[in-house]
């Protein structure tokens, strides 16, 4: 009966989009063909597994819910149990300190893809493609809160090291899973209160990125990022590796711009900048996230930023140049529940984007009837979306509406409780 429901008020729907000129299936097949990487650290709560067991540099994972991934076998099977309840095309994207190192133990600046090949295999076997990010904080070789921007050559040389080996892991994961691998640069380097000297700094930095690089690799298999950050805690007056330094690198060295949802003041928005961007750069990687008065990496709602983030993206034909990330880390509450929000919310927001009838929107913005304009836009507000929704979870095989909750609790009775408190 519910079955027949949602085929029935699925078929409603294309009718009332169809009369605005939307192709409901068309706009379905886009969304659901747009990859969204789920990040891993939402599992572990950024703790890693090579042994340093505590999260420093400016960021900060709240909570003590029972159930957090103690041992990369743990994540790999929340990952498979969060994304058999998320439509759509996914990658997964993991930070360099899921390494996984008893069979040889060595420290950041020798990681090899040896010691993710359990992750390339688990990769290879669902046919997803991965995504990687070198783990520049919580570690003895930190200078304080600085690493390729240190004043000390010798923790520059560590970390550079560390960023050459990424950059080849990331390559060889490439290569294998026959997908790009967007291996992307952030760096807490900063002061908590004003600093004397602004410059020199940022130049070490510079020169440290530009080592990492020297290598060329086939973009077929990699491909470079570096992130911008406005602030960190305790890290309040200077961020070394800022927007405008970020930019200006990624710019001038032809690589990927990464703009992350908190990053920047709570404001400012990153979907008003991704047209703005988009001319000069080439390609852009996202971390989507959702700050409340900081970046404090909540759960990703459907807000009305997320909305116009999708909206800039598929409205303008930019899925091709923009690499969605989903990037927040939330210990409060159930870790796969928050993996499943938030990743749904994501794709609900590429379905709606896929749907709006925009060429009407553009006609009339084209010949200057900014009434109509108007009009079709609060009037797209209310279009019977949720029955799109609910077919496109029944033909996707993951659960409709809340039901997905049901299989997370079994989960969580039968697994996480095993575990205990974080």
């Amino acid at each position: 009966m519910k079955e027949s429901r949602i085929r029935e008020g699925y078929e409603l729907a294309k009718e009332a989009y169809g009369e605005l000129g939307v192709d409901v299936d068309a706009a379905v097949r886009k969304a659901d063909s747009i990859p969204i990487s789920m990040h891993s650290w939402q599992g572990d709560d950024l703790i890693g597994f090579d042994g340093v067991g505590e999260l420093t540099g400016g960021i900060a994972a709240t909570g003590n819910y029972p159930g957090r991934a103690r041992t990369a076998d743990e994540l790999r099977a929340d990952l498979d149990k969060a994304m058999s309840l998320i439509p759509g095309t996914k990658r997964v994207n993991l930070h360099s300190c899921h390494a996984e190192t008893a069979v040889r133990k060595v420290d950041r600046d020798a990681y090899a893809v040896e010691h993710f090949r359990s992750w390339l295999d688990w990769a290879g076997a669902r046919g997803i493609g991965l995504d990687f990010n070198p783990t520049f904080f919580s570690h003895p070789r930190m200078d304080g809160d600085f690493s390729l921007a240190s004043r000390d050559a010798g923790t520059r040389a560590f970390w550079i090291e560390h960023g050459k080996r990424c950059r080849e892991i990331g390559a060889e994961f490439g290569k294998a899973l026959k997908s790009p691998c967007i291996v992307n640069f952030w760096m807490p380097d900063g002061y908590k209160d004003t600093p004397a000297d602004t410059a020199a700094p940022r130049t070490r930095m510079a020169e440290s990125l530009d080592r990492i690089f020297e290598r060329k690799f086939d973009p077929a298999h990699l491909r470079d990022a570096l992130e911008s950050k406005l602030f960190g805690l305790g890290l309040e007056s200077y961020t070394v590796a800022s927007h405008e330094f970020s930019l200006g690198y990624a710019v001038t060295r032809k690589i990927l711009y990464t703009l992350d949802a908190g990053h920047f003041h709570p404001t400012e928005t990153i979907s008003a900048k991704l047209s703005a961007l988009l001319p000069f750069v080439g390609e852009l990687l996202l971390h989507v996230s959702r700050g409340v008065r900081w970046d404090s990496d909540h759960v990703v709602s459907w807000d009305d930023e997320l909305q116009n983030i999708m909206n800039e993206i598929v409205l303008n034909g930019y899925e091709r140049q923009v690499r969605i990330g989903l990037d927040y880390f939330d210990a409060s509450i159930n870790r796969l529940a928050c993996w499943v929000i938030g990743t749904r919310n994501a794709r609900k927001a590429l379905l709606a984007a896929a749907l709006t009838p925009v060429a009407a929107m553009r006609k009339a913005e084209d010949s200057g009837d900014y009434t109509t304009r108007l009009a079709l836009i609060e009037e797209a507000k209310s279009l019977p979306f949720g029955p799109v929704w609910d077919h496109y979870c029944l033909e996707s095989s993951v659960p409709v509406g809340s039901d997905w909750l049901d299989e997370i609790r079994r989960y969580e009775r039968e697994v996480l409780s095993a575990r205990g408190r974080a």
